[in-house]
């Protein structure tokens, strides 16, 4: 059986991976080692943000990792958001050139991601455009925890439709996924690793799966890990 560390930018992400992933993947033989909140700090117990942010210290968590860990059967992976990301990230100058393919341009600064961290065992994954972009393929979803908004949820449901797929929904700072739930549904910023999760499982991976192609072909390269 194949172990697996994600690496994940935030507490929505830890976990959606520990409740959905992990789960899932142990079907696949893939057992989830651990998913660590990356790159973040603790200061007079608060917890500082890192993630994609820091480019520097994320590297430098996964680097410690992989020296720790030496088994061939053991594998690293990421989710972090290209929304925000650091602007020392490998690659990002450059990727700047193909921002009209955001698919293409997210490809390119996984594999230049890659290269920087140098382990073949690493699988980089960065979330097109932030993990919010999962909640659109079933917004109804969001139904269940605030019943009063359908007027609010039916403004995001025309949201989706105008986007080939929910991962391309990204037009700046106040129009990315999470900045668009939150100003619909106010009380959204505050709940994120619990309703985020919670509305998720109610999509489903399988929903997910097919409205978002990125999201698609990490996580199947991810059951591949068990087949290998």
């Amino acid at each position: 059986m194949a172990r697996l560390y994600i690496f994940a930018e935030g507490p929505t992400e830890q976990v959606f991976a520990t409740n959905l992933l992990a789960p899932h993947l142990l079907n696949t033989g893939v057992y989830l080692q651990a998913a660590i909140l990356i790159a973040h700090a603790r200061k007079r117990g608060i917890v500082h943000r890192g993630g994609g942010r820091n480019y520097v210290a994320m590297k430098n968590d996964i680097l410690r990792f992989t020296a720790q860990e030496h088994s061939s059967d053991v594998f690293f992976t990421t989710m972090i958001d290209l929304y925000a990301i650091h602007p020392h990230f490998p690659g990002l100058e450059e990727s700047r050139k193909i921002s009209h393919l955001p698919l293409k341009r997210v490809e390119f600064l996984e594999q230049a991601f890659a290269h920087d961290i140098g382990d073949e065992r690493f699988i980089p994954h960065i979330q097109l455009h932030e993990y919010e972009a999962y909640l659109f393929c079933d917004l109804d979803c969001f139904l269940d925890f605030y019943p009063r908004a359908s007027k609010d949820i039916d403004a995001l449901k025309v949201v989706a439709k105008s986007y080939e797929t929910p991962e391309f929904i990204n037009d700046g700072q106040h129009t990315a996924p999470s900045k668009r739930i939150t100003k619909c549904l106010p009380g959204y910023e505050g709940v994120k690793p619990t309703v985020g999760v919670q509305v998720a499982q109610r999509i489903g991976l399988q929903k997910i799966r097919d409205g978002c192609p990125h999201f698609h072909s990490w996580l199947s390269r991810l059951e591949q890990l068990g087949e290998d």
